[in-house]
C-alpha cells in the first residue's frame, strides 16, 4: 500500500478527504509518475524547476506573512523556521541542479513568471492578507504536506534508474519529512485555538475546505505547466 501520512493532524486528513479528487489529481499527476519511472523529459523537469524557484521566492514571502499573522510563539517560530528552510534548503537544491544544466542563479532569479505560477502564489498571498493565520496555513499546506506525501510515494515506487533520484531523496528525506510533521502539528494547534475540537462544525470549515481544494488544484496545474517543457 502506498504511504498516506497524516502528519499527526486529523484536520489535514479531513481537508484531504474533503478534496479527495483534487488531491489525487495532484499527487498522482503524470508529471509525478514520470519522475518515478524516469520517463519525464528533462526539458519538462527543468522548466518546472525554474518556475518552482520563482514560486519558492513568493512562497517564502507567504510564510513570512505567517510571522505577521501569528498569534502564538509556536506559530511564529514555525513560520520563521520554514522561511529559513525554503531559502537555505529547497532553493539551493534548485540552484545546484540547474547549475549542472548551465542555468545560472541569476537566470533563475530573473526568470519570467508563468500564468500558472502567478495564479497559485497570488492566491496563497491573498488568502493570508485577507484572512487570518489559519486561512493562510490552509492555503500553504497542500504544497508542504503534498510534497512530503509525493516524496514518500515516489521513494516506494521509483524505478532504479530514474534521473530524478536527488529530487525524490530531498522530499522523502528525514529533514523534509520532519518539516511536514511540524506542519501537521502546527495545523492542529491553529485549528484548536481558533475553531475548537469540533472544527468540522465551525461555520468557517466549508471555506477552509474550499481554500485547501483550490490550492491543491493549483498545485496540479503547476505540474501541468511543467509538462509543457520548453
Amino acid at each position: 500500500m502506498l504511504p498516506k501520512p497524516d502528519y499527526s493532524s486529523k484536520t489535514f486528513s479531513a481537508l484531504r478527504e474533503a478534496a479527495s479528487q483534487e488531491w489525487n489529481d495532484y499527487i498522482d499527476h503524470d508529471f509525478v509518475r514520470g519522475m518515478a519511472d524516469g520517463t519525464l523529459p528533462k526539458a519538462s523537469f527543468l522548466h518546472y524547476l525554474v518556475q518552482d524557484y520563482v514560486f519558492l521566492r513568493h512562497f517564502s514571502r507567504a510564510w513570512a506573512l505567517g510571522v505577521v499573522k501569528s498569534t502564538s510563539l509556536q506559530e511564529m517560530k514555525h513560520s520563521a523556521a520554514t522561511v529559513n528552510g525554503l531559502i537555505h534548503v529547497e532553493m539551493p537544491l534548485h540552484i545546484k541542479i540547474c547549475a549542472r544544466e548551465g542555468i545560472s542563479e541569476e537566470e533563475l532569479f530573473n526568470a519570467e513568471e508563468e500564468a500558472a505560477n502567478l495564479a497559485y502564489t497570488r492566491f496563497v498571498l491573498d488568502a493570508g492578507q485577507s484572512g487570518d493565520f489559519l486561512d493562510l496555513l490552509v492555503a500553504l499546506l497542500p504544497c508542504v504536506l503534498g510534497y512530503g506525501e509525493i516524496g514518500l510515494r515516489l521513494a516506494a515506487t521509483q524505478a532504479d534508474n530514474t534521473p530524478y533520484q536527488e529530487w525524490i531523496d530531498t522530499y522523502a528525506g528525514e529533514e523534509f519529512q520532519a518539516l511536514c510533521q511540524l506542519g501537521g502539528e502546527l495545523l492542529e494547534h491553529a485549528v484548536a485555538n481558533r475553531l475548537g475540537d469540533n472544527f468540522e462544525a465551525s461555520p468557517r470549515w466549508p471555506q477552509l475546505c474550499r481554500t485547501f481544494a483550490t490550492a491543491t488544484k493549483l498545485e496540479a496545474g503547476f505540474w501541468q505547466m511543467g509538462l509543457k517543457g520548453k
